[in-house]
């Protein structure tokens, strides 16, 4: 395929939480704002796929209640799934799983590059490629800001796309070259990009916001405890303020919002799509350690009070927020009065300090960054890597699992014959 023709960008997500999606979208949006006919999207979840298995496709629902009743048992599974053979056995598990299904998404989607914002989907297309014979070029896109589990370094990959210099640091310890990691930070909405000037006031107008005070964003899901408890206590705090509550699909909560007397002015949201605005026209934001709510708060300069922190990766969320200075932990209803009281000291010094330190560590350019690099990788073509696993290992896997893996057809027009082994 020559230079000047269309590249087709395959970016693969799934739905456990919000992060592996958003960041997905964003990078969707920003290939098309930056290189609109020079590229086709393709986003796709291959755990939706009818032949991905059930207990597979079901995982992404029963992500939200396992952080949610029993986030020590969820933190124990992501802790015992982080060491070297754990993490082979669980790698070696989605090759077999997921094997077909990747081969067919590949040679129907035929991408020039790939772009994969799910850690499970590295070692079945390292398998394709090694069956194969042929590489494509290969993005992981980590989309945890401190605390990352090992699977998302693969080696196989063209360039492994990371939040900061710690995980930069993490990804080599574990076996990648320093050329194949790259500071992005993570892929955010593009609105959330403050150089386009939009300030609060017109966003607060637009929003049907008052303009004259101090604004809270509180932020719930199915996965956020203790918000109407904290908001509880904003609602007596007795300074002005006002609210602004986004339920996030959480009927139940929603319900429960409605029926409170309010005692500042408040603004119900059981869900919103312009969270982006919400961010920028807001002082700052209530809600808990999730690395897409905390990453699109640094993006949009928006300080952070964190109610609430899921054992596991979000520890390390919340440990970097606090650590830089773009907020603080309020664990509980003391904490919360606490932290907003000095907030709101000697005219809001230290609410405007946390912005600032939030704005200084937020990348709302991310997205950007992801696509310059995806459509160079596109641009550039495949790249042969040496892999863990050689062929005939794989077929030994396969074979004891039954699962198909000799089919007539090339990968792509660049692949070379089934029959090549490693």
């Amino acid at each position: 395929m020559g230079n000047g023709e269309k590249k087709r960008v395959l970016i693969l997500t799934a739905d456990a939480g919000f992060g592996h999606r958003s960041a997905a979208n964003a990078v969707d949006m920003a290939l098309k704002q930056k290189y609109g006919d020079l590229v086709e999207t393709i986003v796709v979840n291959p755990l939706d796929d009818r032949r991905t298995p059930f207990f597979l496709r079901d995982s992404q629902a029963d992500y939200d209640r396992l952080v949610r009743r029993v986030p020590e048992l969820y933190k124990l599974g992501y802790d015992a799934s982080d060491t070297i053979i754990t993490s082979a056995i669980v790698e070696s598990a989605f090759t077999v799983l997921l094997y077909e299904v990747m081969l067919d998404l590949v040679r129907e989607t035929q991408p020039d590059v790939i772009i994969t914002t799910y850690p499970m989907y590295l070692s079945p297309l390292e398998a394709i490629f090694i069956m194969f014979g042929r590489d494509i070029p290969l993005l992981t896109v980590v989309t945890d800001l401190a605390t990352v589990h090992r699977m998302w370094f693969n080696k196989a990959v063209d360039a492994c796309l990371v939040p900061n210099e710690i995980v930069r640091d993490l990804a080599i310890n574990y076996g990648l070259s320093p050329e194949q990691v790259y500071i992005t930070g993570i892929p955010v909405n593009p609105a959330l990009n403050r150089r386009e000037g939009r300030d609060k006031l017109s966003l607060r107008r637009a929003l049907g916001w008052r303009e004259d005070l101090t604004t809270v964003l509180a932020v719930g899901s199915r996965r956020v405890d203790r918000l109407l408890d904290s908001l509880n206590v904003l609602n007596h705090f007795g300074a002005p303020l006002q609210l602004a509550v986004v339920a996030g699909k959480d009927e139940n909560l929603y319900a429960q919002l409605q029926e409170v007397e309010w005692h500042v002015p408040v603004h119900l949201y059981e869900f919103v799509t312009n969270m982006p605005d919400m961010l920028l026209a807001a002082d700052c934001v209530m809600t808990k350690a999730g690395g897409l709510i905390v990453t699109e708060s640094l993006a949009a300069g928006c300080p952070m009070m964190l109610i609430d922190v899921i054992p596991g990766q979000e520890t390390g969320n919340a440990e970097l927020v606090v650590r830089g200075g773009a907020g603080d932990l309020a664990r509980s209803d003391l904490e919360v009065l606490e932290v907003m009281a000095h907030w709101l000291m000697d005219d809001r010094r230290l609410l405007q300090e946390r912005a600032q330190n939030a704005a200084a560590m937020g990348r709302p350019q991310a997205a950007f960054e992801v696509a310059d690099l995806a459509y160079q990788f596109a641009l550039r073509g495949p790249v042969r890597h040496r892999h863990l696993f050689t062929r005939r290992t794989l077929i030994d896997l396969f074979n004891r699992n039954q699962v198909r893996w000799s089919r007539t057809g090339d990968l792509s027009t660049l692949s070379q014959s089934e029959d090549q082994s490693s």
